[in-house]
């Protein structure tokens, strides 16, 4: 191979910072990435257990709701037996009428308690899909930035490097914003992506 070939491949001092700036930023956003992924996996485990504390509380509220039932229509069932029973036998029925109202309003005070508690374990993961989203968001405008920080190694030109600022910073955006809990969500891009 000739000399002058061999100057020829060889980077330009241009280049060369052009790599040292291409390597610096996927340093930079692979060690970001990787901090905002940490916390995006800790989010969607807390999704999944609001999920399950939701689906939980639901079904105390059914089972509150079918032993408040029973009580009630064992409660018309006493009440109409005592109405044919003789004076002596009143006393039980009344006590036990007592005793079944009493699990009655109980149960519907429960079930009251349930449903408030599964509402609040939805809006929890509400809560928390709203921050899921801003890192989706993040990584996705991240891993374009990458490809482009690629293709600009590859091709050592200085206008791809520009334009995988504009991911990049979009990444970093919601990223910051997912970390630190502010309140930017793109809605529409994510309702048109899910």
């Amino acid at each position: 191979m000739e000399p002058d070939a061999i100057l020829d491949d060889a980077p330009s001092s241009g280049d060369n910072r052009l790599d040292r700036k291409v390597a610096l930023t996927v340093a930079l956003l692979a060690s970001f990435m990787g901090v905002c992924k940490i916390k995006d996996d800790n989010i969607v485990q807390a999704m999944q257990q609001a999920q399950a504390d939701k689906i939980d509380h639901w079904a105390f509220y059914q089972a509150r709701n079918l032993r408040q039932e029973q009580a009630h229509t064992t409660l018309l069932q006493l009440r109409l037996a005592a109405l044919s029973r003789p004076a002596a036998e009143q006393a039980g029925y009344a006590a036990a009428i007592a005793e079944l109202q009493k699990l009655e309003i109980g149960q519907a005070k429960k079930k009251e308690e349930m449903q408030a508690q599964a509402k609040q374990d939805q809006a929890t993961y509400d809560a928390l899909n709203y921050r899921d989203d801003q890192f989706d968001l993040s990584d996705a405008a991240l891993a374009l930035a990458l490809s482009l920080l690629a293709i600009t190694t590859l091709t050592r030109e200085r206008w791809l490097y520009l334009a995988a600022l504009v991911p990049t910073g979009v990444g970093v955006f919601y990223g910051v914003a997912g970390l630190s809990g502010l309140p930017f969500h793109p809605a529409w891009l994510t309702g048109w992506l899910s």
